[in-house]
């Protein structure tokens, strides 16, 4: 894996400030360097201050990705994007169903780093813009706010600020342009605006941000002294897919939850006669048949969660189940969900609406189930990290051990901090290479090697995306470790942020 980035030699031309910064223009710039080892590209994002925004993957034959398609857990950097697979002379704008082959180069961004960067910007006044489109809203619906906004602006008392805003609006109204009648798949992000760049000067920046992670939900138009990124940020939360399952002995509704997104799937109305019995009907033969009828329902709400949960059973971090009482508890009680489900249920919850309306209900009144759930994955990697490291012997950290036992294969998972935000320089000295890890608002220093003579530097690269790398081709399994615990909280202040868990003891 390499990082477009520090170290890289078309990193100087991607620093031009005539460029266009889109995201469009990174997956751009990083195909054609890909296919032709440096292109002119009109469209072209820079990769300011050296930031790791593009990486590429290359599928070595004995990857476990081979063979495997696009849409399954993968486990790419968290908020990385895919955005084409390089097969030979040829480029394949990726789907779900897309398979990886030895040799291929999988073009990809990383979203984190994008919001970084958009946080990091100022504006002197509410002058940056943003603006959310989802992918059912018309281009030219967007054009004709944006130039009505550009009407309203010209009442701005303050110069500078009008200015800066009708600027912002011409330049998000230029890329536009690019689009046809639809957004991309998902919609899109933009962001233009005058940032602060020091010294009392502003530099106009615009940024566009093709198919996020997870759709964009409405049209928002956001104008102020920083752009608007929290919702990109939801979109990098946790990822977690749950089944939910609504009931009682009316009606039923299963679906998904993606991350923060509650998606209904499927309904259901039971044919249960109420409880007074028609004239004519022993009581006994009613509570027959009604018992029956409760029965072929609660059959066929497990039905539908099966049919739709099974087929996702590697990736369903759990089953939410809600509902009155007795009617969630006979469902659960009687044991109508597939096997491997009814193991995944995370519990039962009290929730009025059975309707879509009350898969919401359900997410809320799970809400701590969840976060005990996440955490609770974290805890237990971390709980073994400490367990062997006192008394077992099957424990790294830091830097420079966990790196030689990845590259010695002895790594079965490797343990990363959410928060870790380093990068690493890669020195040539003579018959070796030396590394040094370093903040990366810094600028890379000199390096001295061991036999005193002056190093030159290879690289400059994530250390994340370093160590990732090579865990790829060892089989190492990468785990990514809240600070939201005591224990995730150690793993950074005192360890680095880097650790493992080794396969065997190497010493090391």
């Amino acid at each position: 894996m390499s990082i477009f980035g520090r170290g890289n030699p078309y990193d100087s031309l991607s620093r031009s400030r005539k460029t266009n910064s889109s995201i469009r223009g990174l997956i751009l710039l990083a195909v054609f360097l890909a296919l032709a080892g440096g292109a002119h590209v009109s469209s072209m994002a820079p990769i300011q201050d050296g930031r790791a925004e593009v990486v590429e993957y290359r599928v070595e034959a004995g990857s476990k990705v081979v063979n495997r398609m696009l849409g399954d857990d993968l486990r790419f950097p968290k908020g990385s994007i895919v955005g084409a697979l390089v097969r030979g002379d040829e480029v394949i704008v990726p789907r779900g169903g897309d398979t990886f082959l030895p040799g291929d180069r999988v073009i990809a961004f990383v979203l984190s780093e994008v919001i970084e960067e958009l946080n990091d910007f100022e504006g002197s006044g509410t002058q940056l813009v943003t603006i959310y489109v989802p992918a059912d809203r018309q281009v030219s619906d967007v054009a004709a706010h944006i130039t009505q906004e550009h009407s309203e602006a010209s009442n701005i008392k303050s110069k500078q600020t009008r200015t800066n805003v009708q600027d912002a609006l011409t330049s998000i109204k230029d890329r536009l342009k690019y689009y046809d009648t639809f957004p991309p798949e998902n919609g899109m992000v933009l962001f233009s605006g005058a940032v602060n760049s020091g010294g009392g000067q502003t530099e106009m920046i615009t940024r566009v941000l093709e198919k996020p992670p997870q759709p964009v939900e409405s049209f928002r138009y956001h104008c102020d002294s920083d752009f608007l990124t929290e919702p990109l940020e939801q979109m990098l939360a946790d990822q977690g897919l749950y089944g939910l399952v609504v009931l009682d002995r009316r009606e039923a509704n299963v679906g998904w939850l993606r991350g923060k997104r509650v998606e209904p799937v499927k309904s259901a109305s039971s044919l249960v006669p109420g409880k007074q019995r028609k004239g004519g009907q022993s009581a006994q033969r009613f509570a027959r048949l009604r018992l029956e009828a409760i029965d072929n329902f609660y059959q066929e709400v497990a039905e539908m969660a099966n049919d739709l949960f099974v087929p996702e059973r590697h990736d369903l971090e759990g089953v939410l189940v809600g509902g009155p009482s007795p009617t969630k508890d006979e469902f659960l009680d009687g044991d109508y969900l597939h096997h491997e489900l009814q193991d995944q249920v995370l519990g039962k919850f009290d929730v009025s609406y059975t309707d879509e309306s009350g898969l919401y209900d359900l997410v809320d009144a799970a809400e701590e189930a969840l976060a005990d759930a996440e955490v609770m994955k974290d805890k237990s990697q971390m709980e073994e990290f400490f367990k062997q490291l006192h008394d077992g012997g099957l424990a790294t950290y830091g830097f420079e051990a966990t790196r030689k036992n990845l590259v010695m294969g002895s790594v079965d998972r490797l343990l990363i901090s959410e928060d870790v935000r380093q990068d690493v320089v890669s020195y040539d000295c003579g018959s070796t290479e030396e590394y040094e890890v370093i903040d990366r608002r810094h600028s890379t220093p000199e390096h001295d090697c061991e036999d005193g003579s002056q190093a030159e530097v290879i690289e400059r690269e994530d250390v994340i995306e370093h160590l990732i790398a090579i865990a790829e081709q060892r089989g190492t399994e990468p785990k990514f470790i809240s600070t939201d615990f005591e224990k995730g909280d150690q793993l950074y202040d005192a360890f680095g942020g880097l650790a493992g868990i080794l396969r065997y003891e190497t010493g090391v």
